[in-house]
């Protein structure tokens, strides 16, 4: 991997020693923190220089036009957009009347660091200004785990060689300049100034300002709070303008002395309540932040991330940057997911304004999958959140003339924002990814109530609308044609085999919940005439299957496509959808990302081992991994056929995608489900698990450059922690009873205090290394170095 690294290898933390001013963007997405509700980027204290600044709050957007060449019906009509909301993190510093800028003056020293147990962002720096002044600087950062709403910051100030008069300028500014885009100049307008001011007010130590989105009707305020320490006197006052309030702070300060500020920042945001109630809502959570302290913040964050770090870690033993990358990985999942709270978790999380801040099927497919084990709550959350979305679905159903729901495949608040519907309204299997990720929840945490109160609804409504897309042929197969499946070069196909097996799990989850559920089935209208017609309708769906090359076709008919040349394909045209034509590649055999070895993945049980092997050998010399979302389902296949090194090299894509910015876009926001992938590349890779049945499945294996994996999985009221080395692999019981598993197809019961060891089976000799196209392979982890891959996780926004 070629990429230059200016972040430190630490198993706990990111360290970026120096400052790199080109490089700004992306250590502002590195160095993001949000606890699902709120979001930091990783912006400098004094809020210049900057990549682009972001502070976000989950479900506040404004509305766009989508531009079409040629409207048609159902084509959705606007879009939504995440927007920089007020910048509370903003503390300017200024040195007998210098402005504290890394651009001028002499930088002596610079360092932030992000320590993942504690989750605060620490910063130091020592500056000699223009005329010869020189100060330490020392500023931590945080946004709340525990109270949802607070953010908080330290900033202390030290005269290195005073007396030095010292003014730190504490702002909360509301419509901030951001850097000029290069989409469509008619959003660019709406999204100039989303805010309207509603209110200002600053007196003495807090001020609060509140707004309202032009167009999408949102009410955000914001509000700031301050503890103020000096040696002697310290002078203070507060001004507000419409987008503007400050809190100043002067004094002197002589050698050796220190002027500190805690600055408590809180936000709220409601589409309905009033002004006065958003303010109090704000003005609470600062008495309360305030209350806490400092310290105490910092305590309460330590001990969630303690309690989060003790149940849900992964170690590794073997790569030292693989163990940081994955420990990266984790801890910005969790901050994604935290606190969001019926609201989406974005493609970005809130790291950055990617795609719009819009929530995907990545969540479903790669995020959910993470946290069902490591933090459940937040997976309840999320769900609920597609519940409430359920009115705006059966609409879109109805429009396209289909029962039931369909789901947006992007949105923030719930309506469809793709504008291209090849690879947006087509993307069907949406409906079956949230499914299934009610089903895998439901399974991990007995939560029969969320089943009954709102997972049976989504499961009722999904099986419906692929009861109405579908139909039986002659033969009486049950086909689902006209589809896109995840692979978005092989746009409106036909019985796409991954969607064809999701639906089938998702018509046959509804038929089951159903009968368990009777009472609320027959509220929602189900009869055992409808139950019986999903039953049959899966067992019946085509699996399309090509005899004469002995592989399942993507779709049907796929195989028998041209070939990409992907020989006469230079490196510099990659991704390929910003080089060529959608119909070009809509009409070859060339893979954007995992589709038939993702179907492999998720639905496992319906192949055969040797199906298995050549599926994958057939697709690997397709996939060129243009999105992020690829590497992660090939390294767990690669570990199930066998070829653990090449496991190992996707793996750590997956892990490195953003510390080391492969895909040249880290600048935008971090990749979620490149980074839940990474995990899922672990533990169901190397580790083997498998929880398509009632019972959780492992088969371990290691790759050569790795000596022991660990991890822990919090099943029901257990909690099983599985302990991997090339020659046993031990189960223990942390929490909970007696916990039935398969190990290699043996059934174990794990009892807590009595930790069962097995064998971890020897790998036969390594299948020969399954082929890429040429210039696509992944980095070795050993050896030669590979090249770095562009991705473009979805089409770009419309």
């Amino acid at each position: 991997m070629t990429t230059p690294d200016p972040f430190a290898v630490d198993p706990w933390g990111v360290v970026e020693h120096g400052f790199d001013l080109a490089g700004q963007a992306r250590a502002e997405s590195v160095f993001a923190l949000s606890n699902g509700h709120i979001g930091l980027r990783g912006n400098l204290d004094e809020g210049e220089p900057h990549g682009l600044p972001g502070t976000y709050l989950n479900g506040v957007f404004e509305l766009r036009p989508l531009p079409y060449a040629e409207s048609g019906y159902g084509f959705p009509e606007s879009g939504q957009s995440v927007i920089n909301v007020i910048n509370g993190k903003l503390i300017r510093l200024l040195v007998d009347d210098e402005p504290f800028d890394l651009r001028y003056g002499e930088v002596r020293g610079h360092q932030r660091s992000l320590d993942f147990r504690e989750g605060l962002l620490r910063r130091s720096a020592e500056w000699t200004s223009p005329a010869g002044r020189t100060v330490r600087i020392s500023s931590q950062r945080m946004v709340s785990l525990t109270q949802r709403a607070v953010a908080a910051v330290e900033y202390t100030v030290e005269a290195v060689d005073g007396p030095v008069r010292i003014v730190v300028q504490s702002e909360l500014v509301a419509n901030e300049q951001l850097p000029l885009g290069d989409g469509d100049p008619r959003a660019a307008a709406v999204l100039e100034a989303p805010l309207a001011a509603e209110l200002r007010h600053a007196a003495g130590s807090k001020a609060v300002l509140v707004h309202r989105t032009r167009f999408s009707g949102l009410r955000v305020a914001a509000g700031i709070d301050h503890v103020i320490e000096g040696p002697g006197r310290v002078d203070t006052t507060a001004e507000c303008s419409e987008d503007q309030a400050r809190i100043t702070a002067t004094t002197v300060l002589k050698a050796g002395e220190r002027l500190r500020l805690v600055k408590f920042i809180a936000y709220g945001w409601s589409a309905t309540r009033s002004l006065p109630a958003v303010r109090d809502q704000v003005e609470a959570a600062l008495t309360a932040a305030r209350y806490t302290g400092w310290d105490g913040l910092v305590d309460e964050q330590k001990e969630y991330l303690g309690r989060f770090w003790s149940d849900s870690d992964i170690e590794i033993e073997g790569d030292v940057e693989l163990q940081q990358a994955v420990r990266f990985a984790l801890f910005h999942v969790l901050q994604a997911g935290a606190r969001s709270e019926e609201r989406a978790i974005p493609a970005k999380g809130l790291t950055g304004p990617g795609y719009d801040g819009h929530s995907f099927w990545d969540t479903e497919t790669f995020v959910l999958p993470v946290l069902t084990y490591c933090l459940p709550a937040a997976v309840n959350q999320a769900l609920r959140w597609r519940h409430t979305t359920l009115p705006m679905a059966r609409d879109r159903a109805a429009q396209l003339g289909l029962a039931g729901a369909v789901f947006p495949w992007r949105t923030i608040r719930g309506e469809e924002c793709s504008g291209y519907w090849p690879a947006g309204t087509a993307a069907f299997h949406i409906g079956a990814d949230i499914a299934r990720a009610v089903v895998r929840y439901v399974r991990a945490t007995g939560d029969l109530e969320f089943e009954r109160a709102y997972g049976l609804e989504l499961l009722v409504e999904t099986a419906r609308m692929w009861r109405s897309l579908g139909h039986h042929d002659a033969g009486g197969r049950f086909r689902i044609e006209g589809v896109t499946g995840p692979d978005e070069y092989s746009a409106v196909a036909d019985n796409n085999v991954f969607t064809n097996l999701m639906a089938q799990s998702n018509l046959r989850s509804a038929a089951e919940s159903a009968t368990r559920h009777q009472f609320e089935a027959a509220a929602l209208g189900v009869d055992t005439e409808e139950a019986a017609a999903w039953r049959d309708a899966a067992d019946k769906m085509f699996i399309p299957y090509d005899e004469k090359l002995g592989v399942h076709p993507q779709a049907d008919g796929f195989t028998d496509h041209q070939l990409w040349d992907f020989e006469g394909t230079p490196p510099e045209k990659y991704p390929l959808l910003l080089h060529y034509p959608y119909f070009d590649l809509y009409r070859k055999q060339v893979v954007k990302q995992a589709d038939l070895v993702l179907a492999m993945q998720v639905r496992g049980d319906a192949f055969t081992q040797e199906q298995k092997v050549r599926n994958f050998n057939y697709y690997e010399r397709l996939t060129v991994r243009d999105s992020s979302l690829s590497a992660c389902t090939q390294a767990v296949i690669a570990a199930e056929v066998g070829q653990l090194d090449l496991a190992y090299d996707y793996t750590a894509e997956a892990a490195l995608m953003d510390l080391r910015d492969l895909g040249g876009n880290t600048r935008d926001g971090l990749h979620m489900a490149s980074l839940a992938g990474a995990c899922i590349a672990l533990v169901a890779g190397f580790g083997g698990l498998r929880d398509h049945d009632e019972h959780l499945s492992f088969r371990p294996k290691l790759p050569s450059g790795l000596q022991r994996l660990a991890f822990s999985m919090a099943v029901r009221e257990h909690l099983l922690r599985i302990d991997i080395t090339h020659a046993t692999t031990t189960y223990t019981l942390l929490r909970g009873g007696v916990l039935p598993i398969l190990h290699e197809g043996e059934s174990l019961r794990v009892e807590k205090g009595r930790p069962v060891t097995r064998p971890t089976p020897t790998p036969e000799a390594p299948p020969e290394r399954a082929v890429q196209p040429p210039g696509r392979e992944p980095a070795r982890r050993h050896g030669q170095a590979g090249v770095q891959v562009g991705t473009v996780d979805h089409l770009p926004a419309e």
